[in-house]
């Protein structure tokens, strides 16, 4: 069990001694002992200060605003610990276990748990919890849990499965060796502390399965398949007492040290550390474990089947046959098949988004037909005993699952499967419903796919990568804001791309990676994000304190402006926006002077908001160095590449290519004069509006279309040109994917990779701020401007959480007269806005009719 109470802040957040003696105030009315040494100590007042300190951070706990984070604890006496034996870097599955003799069951037993790669914990055969939630080495997540609820009176078994993928770990998956951790809160819990009175055991039966394509030969980088060998696996390693040669008592992990104690201190915050784990607490709720629908049967090959997995499936001898289970929607989970008998039996678990052709080519998602499961895959091979059951290590993404079984002499039972679902569990206040039935859909997938790609991080694709790519962030903290108006995991985001800057200054591209990867452009958009903060979140502390490391990054391009302000071609990858161009040159494109307006456009927008926030809360110093380079690179844009014969801003000086990327962020950050803004914008939407299902022909130039990600950056210039009542005509590929059976939204036009990625998602943001017309109208959100764009709805009801409590606007149109209903919480003001014209906005409900 998590602590969600008013224990995991006496207890957690406020760090050495001081913790446990505040830890006793829960029982301060109800323990008369305790009340009296408090009571010797502190004097009356002091005591309800405190008490009505906690019971305010534990109230904000569960608002908008949310908690800090905990403060790391500083003192560890247990060890890092690991087998004896074992290579320490190689692929491998551990349990390691401690039986502890309690004489009554305590009202609370807190511990403190990590371990690298990750850990299953288990109290007396009961699934406690996962992690470590991912970091990197100098910021290694523990995990706290309260293990009251499953103890007994008398022996208890605490164990954990512990597991290193090594080479095929996920490649957001960062690592040193294996090895697990387990503190207690307190002395009282100190006999849970690991060091070598803890039992360890390898498990040969659970091990990773190599990453085999079967046929899908595509970028992956999330973690591998694993294979259950039943025969070999222990199946009494949770329940029972520590027995058998293969148990043996755990060593350092650190075992190369001749220091005896290596291993024993954590690292943060010390001058000498001597392990490499710098720990660090998690500031994140864990990750949800909730009981789900692994699919119904659509197709099989085994009549006995159909029922399957509410009722047994049996498989007789030497027999070879599919069972075929559908979701209806894709999801993110732990999948459990239970099974019996089957001596010499294989079974293959293949999960896919959707299901291919014989062209390997996908179609309407929910096609079934003779269309098979490619994918990521696990196997296991049954002994033939009675109730076994394979819960996988790691979690997988699925909306079809194939089952594949082959028997030899002995048939086998398919007892049932379940599921668990897991993903960030995100509390969502936001509301929306439109005339339009298509839009609430639109607007309901966007979200079903933004919560499938928010786990311990954000990630761009819950399938194929699991990384936390700055653009793809961006646009998930953004839809985090809007539904929920939560921000731990927006900050987390923040955060780990602002410790994975080099020494160059600017940060990877995605984070937390093993495998560095430069993106400079992403950079940028990092500043963004932190700017994104700054107007949505109250907290200006948080922001001040990330705020001086964007200087590193704005030197870092400062580096390569040219001397007319333009800058020139960067360093590693460049990426701006999935594009395919007809003359299949570089995107972004460069002149014979190595310059490209169009990554100058995504500077230009760093500097705005660099600006606004070094003025705000940073140095005037700063800010005037910023905006000596923006006025050099707004003026070498306009420079060099505003065509006046053709109204557009072409990418480069040669003016030999011209997109939708250039021309709309050339609006959005004013480069383009504010009386050609409108026209800029109708030519980049034309297509899009006048035919959207792409036969209206190509302009003059033709520009090269953004992709459903940066359609983000397209729906914000159309607001800023005053054009947002254009947006929803611009929808038309989404009302597309429903017509193909999507149930998450893809990465790109085509035949995509990924059925699922978030930053194709953003419309569920859009539907909130441009359509319903929510939106901060100063830092902090201390006040909100609604100015709607309904287009062609007749009705729209929205809710959208703000950091005082819940935004409602509901608009109906009739006669050619808008009605607006908006009621705000209490304290909150602003404008609202129509037409050119603006009402102010004081009280807490307000009705308006609108010509």
């Amino acid at each position: 069990m998590r602590l969600d109470s008013i224990d995991i802040y006496f207890r957690v957040h406020w760090v050495g001694p001081m913790a446990t003696v505040f830890a006793g105030l829960r029982l301060l009315f109800t323990e008369i002992a305790l009340h009296t040494i408090l009571l010797r100590l502190l004097n009356f007042r002091s005591l309800l200060t405190c008490l009505l300190s906690v019971l305010i951070v534990v109230a904000l706990a569960d608002s908008p605003a949310q908690a800090a984070a905990p403060a790391p604890r500083v003192s560890w006496s247990a060890q890092w610990i690991s087998h004896p034996t074992l290579p320490l870097k190689e692929p491998v599955t551990l349990h390691f276990k401690k039986t502890i003799d309690l004489t009554a069951v305590p009202a609370h037993y807190v511990v403190h748990v990590s371990a690298d790669n990750r850990f299953v914990m288990y109290v007396n055969g009961e699934r406690v919890g996962d992690g470590p939630a991912r970091g990197d080495l100098q910021h290694w997540r523990y995990e706290t849990f309260d293990l009251a609820p499953m103890l007994k009176a008398g022996k208890n078994i605490v164990a954990a499965t512990v597991w290193n993928f090594g080479i095929f770990a996920p490649v957001a998956q960062m690592t040193d060796r294996t090895a697990f951790l387990m503190q207690g809160d307190t002395e009282t819990e100190a006999a849970v502390n690991t060091d070598s009175s803890w039992w360890v055991e390898e498990e040969p039966g659970q091990v990773l399965l190599p990453r085999r394509m079967n046929g899908l030969w595509v970028y992956f980088a999330s973690g591998p398949g694993e294979t259950l060998k039943a025969g070999l696996y222990d199946w009494r390693w949770a329940t029972e007492e520590a027995s058998g040669q293969a148990w043996v008592h755990a060593g350092r992990a650190l075992r190369e040290s001749i220091n005896p104690k290596a291993g024993t201190a954590a690292s943060i915050g010390r001058s000498d550390p001597d392990n490499p784990w710098q720990l660090v607490a998690d500031p994140l709720p864990h990750m949800a474990y909730e009981k789900q629908d692994p699919g119904h049967v659509v197709r099989t090959s085994l009549p006995d089947a159909n029922g399957f997995p509410e009722r047994a499936a049996h498989v007789g001898v030497h027999a070879h046959v599919h069972i075929l289970l559908d979701r209806s929607e894709l999801t993110t989970g732990y999948p459990k098949l239970m099974f019996s008998g089957g001596n010499g039996s294989h079974v293959t678990l293949v999960y896919a988004e959707a299901l291919y052709d014989e062209k390997m080519l996908k179609g309407n998602r929910n096609d079934v037909g003779t269309r098979v499961a490619v994918g990521i895959t696990d196997e296991i091979y049954p002994d033939g005993g009675a109730k076994r059951v394979f819960e996988t290590l790691w979690w997988r993404t699925w909306r079809y699952l194939d089952i594949e079984v082959e028997t030899a002499d002995e048939a086998l039972t398919l007892d049932g499967m379940e599921a668990h679902y897991t993903a960030y569990p995100f509390k969502v206040t936001a509301e929306f419903r439109a005339s339009d039935p298509e839009l609430d859909k639109i607007w309901q997938i966007g979200w079903h796919t933004a919560q499938l790609d928010a786990h311990e991080t954000y990630m761009d694709t819950p399938y194929y990568e699991q990384l936390q790519y700055s653009g793809d962030t961006r646009l998930q903290v953004l839809i985090t804001y809007a539904m929920t108006g939560t921000d731990l995991l927006p900050r987390q985001a923040i955060r780990a791309l602002d410790d994975s800057r080099n020494t160059a200054g600017i940060t990877e591209s995605r984070y937390p990676s093993q495998l560095p990867q430069y993106i400079p452009p992403f950079s940028l958009l990092w500043i963004g994000m932190l700017h994104d903060n700054y107007m949505y979140r109250p907290d200006t502390e948080f922001v001040k304190e990330i705020l001086p490391h964007t200087r590193t990054v704005l030197d870092w391009f400062a580096g390569y402006q040219h001397a007319d302000g333009v800058l020139g071609k960067l360093p590693w990858w460049s990426f701006v926006d999935w594009v395919e161009t007809e003359t299949k040159k570089d995107f972004p494109s460069y002149d014979s002077n190595n310059e490209s307006c169009l990554t100058t456009m995504q500077y230009i927008g760093a500097l705005e908001d660099a600006i606004d926030l070094e003025k705000a809360l940073g140095s005037s110093e700063h800010a005037a160095i910023d905006a000596q380079r923006l006025e050099r690179a707004k003026k070498g844009v306009i420079g060099q590449c505003w065509d006046a014969s053709k109204g557009l801003f072409a990418d480069n000086a040669a003016k030999d290519t011209y997109s939708e990327h250039a021309n709309m962020l050339a609006v959005l950050y004013d480069v383009a004069a504010k009386k050609d803004q409108q026209a800029i914008m109708k030519h980049v939407v034309a297509r899009r509006i006048d035919g959207s299902d792409g036969t209206k022909p190509l302009g003059d130039p033709p520009l090269i279309g953004a992709s459903f990600y940066f359609r983000f950056y397209l729906a914000r210039a159309l607001d800023h040109a005053d054009m947002a009542d254009e947006y929803l005509k611009t929808l038309g590929d989404w009302h597309g994917f429903l017509k193909m059976g999507f149930t998450t939204w893809p990465e790109q036009p085509g035949d995509t990779r990924s059925d699922s990625h978030a930053w194709t998602a953003h419309p569920t943001y859009d539907l909130l701020t441009l359509v319903a017309g929510i939106e901060p109208e100063s830092p902090g959100f201390k006040t909100v401007r609604i100015a709607p764009h309904l287009g062609d709805l007749t009705h729209l009801e929205a809710t959208y959480p703000h950091p005082k409590g819940l935004i409602r606007v509901k608009y109906s149109v009739s006669g050619g007269t808008t009605h607006a209903e908006i009621e705000l919480p209490p304290g909150l003001g602003g404008e609202f806005a129509w037409k050119g014209k603006t009402t102010t906005l004081k009280g807490e409900k307000l009705a308006l009719d609108l010509k």
